[in-house]
């Protein structure tokens, strides 16, 4: 551990490369924070289908970034462990060095491989891949896209040594270790088998011949530490331990203490995100099952392919209005947005139902409807998707007792409001509603012995109800899934021209 300046506080590092940003934040190890700094970046859209973002241009750019920006507050030997979580499943090939080969495949938004999972399936077994990694294989699937990458690109696979994900080149750019937390393996079905915690060796020499796979660690594990040549570009000290770190969602669950088996998580984000965590594993063949953030820990988890992205896309095609301005006129409007119904499945669609070319739909359209009333109606449109994953964890069992909402949109009233409003759940609103990185910075506190699993950081401000408007929701329920099922095969075709 590096020395620490007498009198000084311990200081824990956390970040977390995101979609559309990155953010980082350094915390005491009670939990206080004592600064953050947010980085934007974007994504590339090659082609159709494709969505995908440079390791070093985005993700260790951001590291070094947000990693000075901080440390430039405090006294840099007061951090005491960093981690670093990132959006997955992705997947980045790269050469016995550990230099990115391209640009990393994103998770279930990317839909090149949709029908090699299909594929993979038939050759696996659907019903062995569905029991031993706890899911289907998917858009979501990190498996089908290696096995594109070796056949479509076969250059670039033939100097492939090692896979990256977000968090696990980070940990490899600052510490040289070539490891991956449990809870993202397995996320890359079919090569995990989550039962018995450890890669598939049958299966990954179908998916990924002759590739050598990185150790497995949960995420607050101690990966290694900063070295020379990683301090040099960040300014975090020489031998600062670096902990594994995971996925975003799933470092945002720790961020809110969703850990407890009856915990559910709801994320509002670019997509909406759901973390329901159980004592054993659950299947769903629509949902991912997955490993927890901890060991003995299962999860069941879904989430929309667009959600607070259609909100954006709104604001921009409407004169790049401020959120605030949008939000207050979709208030003003009563709950139904006089007469409109959408589809939320701007870019496909992952849970409850998997279907990459499900197009997003505004239905009942006059010239009486205002910005408002669409503003309104897409943030029902969300509502809805979410009520349709909820209802699908609540089919198989899984209990529903505790809802957190984190995420950029949980600071708003009127979102979650009009969840709760939908789905019949009381949501609370935690403390702090910082994201990953501030989960990301518990996990360096519990891997360098300064705070432990069951410590809690992050009580609850504030608990939204559901309201009046629950009756007018229901009904809109029932035609939002009659106007998916009655629309389908025209959306299919649609996808299609």
């Amino acid at each position: 551990m590096s020395g620490i300046a007498p009198g000084a506080t311990p200081l824990l590092l956390g970040i977390d490369i995101g979609t559309a940003s990155s953010k980082g934040v350094l915390a005491t190890p009670e939990g206080d924070v004592v600064a953050q700094a947010t980085v934007a970046h974007g994504v590339s859209r090659p082609h159709p289908g494709w969505v995908e973002q440079d390791a070093d241009g985005v993700w260790w750019h951001d590291v070094v970034h947000l990693s000075r920006t901080l440390l430039a507050e405090v006294e840099p030997s007061a951090v005491q462990g960093v981690c670093v979580s990132g959006i997955g499943p992705v997947v980045l090939p790269a050469d016995a060095a550990g230099r990115p080969l391209r640009p990393a495949i994103l998770y279930g938004v990317d839909t090149r491989a949709v029908d090699i999972a299909a594929e993979l399936e038939s050759t696996l077994g659907a019903e062995e891949v569905l029991r031993r990694t706890g899911s289907r294989l998917s858009s979501q699937s990190a498996g089908p896209k290696v096995t594109w990458l070796a056949r479509n690109e076969p250059d670039i696979w033939g100097r492939t040594q090692r896979l990256f994900m977000a968090s696990s080149y980070a940990v490899f750019r600052l510490t040289g270790a070539y490891v991956l937390d449990h809870h993202s393996a397995s996320q890359s079905q079919p090569l995990y088998d989550r039962e018995r915690n450890t890669w598939i060796p049958e299966w990954a020499e179908v998916v990924a011949p002759g590739l050598t796979l990185p150790e497995l660690r949960w995420p607050s594990d101690v990966a290694g530490t900063v070295s020379a040549a990683a301090a040099a570009e960040t300014g975090i000290p020489e031998g600062t331990p670096v902990a594994v770190g995971t996925i975003d969602a799933w470092a945002e669950a720790e961020s809110a203490d969703v850990r407890e088996s009856g915990d559910v998580m709801i994320m509002y984000g670019s997509t909406m995100f759901f973390i329901a965590v159980t004592d054993q594993p659950v299947i769903h063949e629509n949902l991912w099952g997955t490993i927890g953030q901890h060991a003995g820990m299962h999860t069941l988890a879904g989430g929309m392919a667009s959600s607070g992205a259609i909100t954006a896309w709104f604001r921009d095609i409407a004169g790049e209005r401020p959120f605030a301005e949008l939000v207050a006129e979709a208030e003003a409007v009563p709950a139904g947005s006089g007469g409109l119904l959408a589809l939320p499945y701007f870019d496909g669609e992952r849970t409850p139902f998997a279907d990459p070319d499900a197009r997003g739909v505004i239905a009942g359209l006059t010239l009486r409807h205002g910005a408002g009333h669409v503003y309104r109606s897409l943030l029902e449109a969300t509502a809805f998707g979410a009520r349709h994953n909820l209802d699908a964890f609540a089919d198989v069992g899984v209990p529903l007792r505790r809802i957190v909402a984190v995420g950029g949109g949980a600071t708003s009233d009127l979102w979650p409001a009009i969840v709760s409003d939908t789905t019949g759940h009381r949501q609370e609103i935690p403390t702090r509603t910082i994201g990953a990185a501030y989960g990301d910075a518990k996990f360096a506190a519990v891997g360098v012995g300064l705070a432990d699993r069951a410590t809690r950081w992050n009580p609850p401000r504030s608990v939204i109800e559901p309201g009046t408007d629950a009756p007018t929701y229901e009904k809109l329920y029932r035609l939002y899934r009659r106007l998916h099922e009655n629309t389908r095969d025209i959306q299919h075709e649609l996808a299609h021209l």
